[in-house]
């Protein structure tokens, strides 16, 4: 626990870091996902395999990268391969989670990183999907992060660009993605959550300090899962706060 102010994005980070597991091999991507693997491997997960979509795997990440292709991400590796080697590792099941993000959500975890409004005529066009649609079906479980409100979190996105549990229970089965693969947890600006087992439906986990379900519920455009006991996240820890701050993010590019 911490007397100390933080952001929404340093509690984000926070709560992201704490799920990566020891020794897991995780697909991580550009941001946010960056700083939360950087935190993990100097608290929970010191032996936590970081890898990149161009090829980096392993990397010692003494700074932090600013894109997934850049030099820091084969810092220090275990190996320097390419996209298609890096892909083709996950289909083969060897990597375990995958931590991305996206513009907005559905209930079963789908994501759009594409178009917000109709694909051939946007009301605004984003990134793309780059290899989100390979980390949501090869990884083993995804973790989304997110921020929250009822423009993100929707009862259906406009474009699926990494998919989720697709319509429901033995959806993913049916279009040939891998069985046990699926959504994890989804971190959000005011939550935890993870999926219903039964329905496959975004359940909530677990609210941030300060925050209440009924405030979770009005930021959220669809019926989330409410279980009868509902957690609160832990905020930052002191020192937490001092890696980001201090030796992770100093130029507060992300913080």
């Amino acid at each position: 626990m911490t007397d100390q102010t933080y952001s929404k994005n340093e509690l984000l980070i926070c709560v992201a870091a704490r799920l990566f597991e020891d020794g897991a091999t995780c697909f991580v991507g550009t941001g946010i996902p960056m700083l939360a693997a950087m935190l993990a491997s100097k608290t929970t997960a010191p032996n936590l395999v970081p890898v990149f979509e161009f090829g980096g795997t392993g990397a010692i990440m003494e700074e932090l990268p600013t894109a997934v292709g850049g030099a820091r991400t084969w810092h220090k590796g275990i190996s320097a391969l390419g996209i298609c080697d890096t892909m083709e590792t996950a289909q083969r099941g060897f990597i375990d989670y995958g931590f991305i993000g996206g513009a907005q959500i559905d209930p079963y975890g789908n994501l759009n990183s594409i178009t917000i409004g109709e694909h051939d005529h946007p009301k605004a066009r984003l990134p793309g999907s780059g290899g989100g649609n390979d980390v949501g079906s090869h990884c083993w479980q995804t973790v989304a992060i997110m921020q929250h409100d009822a423009r993100r979190f929707v009862p259906k996105t406009d474009c699926l660009t990494t998919p989720g549990y697709l319509t429901g229970p033995g959806a993913r089965e049916a279009a040939g993605l891998p069985r046990g693969t699926g959504p994890a947890y989804v971190v959000s600006t005011l939550a935890l959550m993870d999926f219903d087992p039964e329905s496959r439906r975004m359940r909530l986990k677990a609210t941030h300090p300060g925050v209440s379900v009924e405030d979770v519920v009005a930021a959220t455009g669809f019926d989330l899962v409410i279980p009868e006991s509902v957690e609160v996240t832990e905020p930052p820890s002191a020192e937490e706060l001092r890696l980001l701050r201090e030796e992770i993010d100093p130029e507060r590019l992300y913080i």
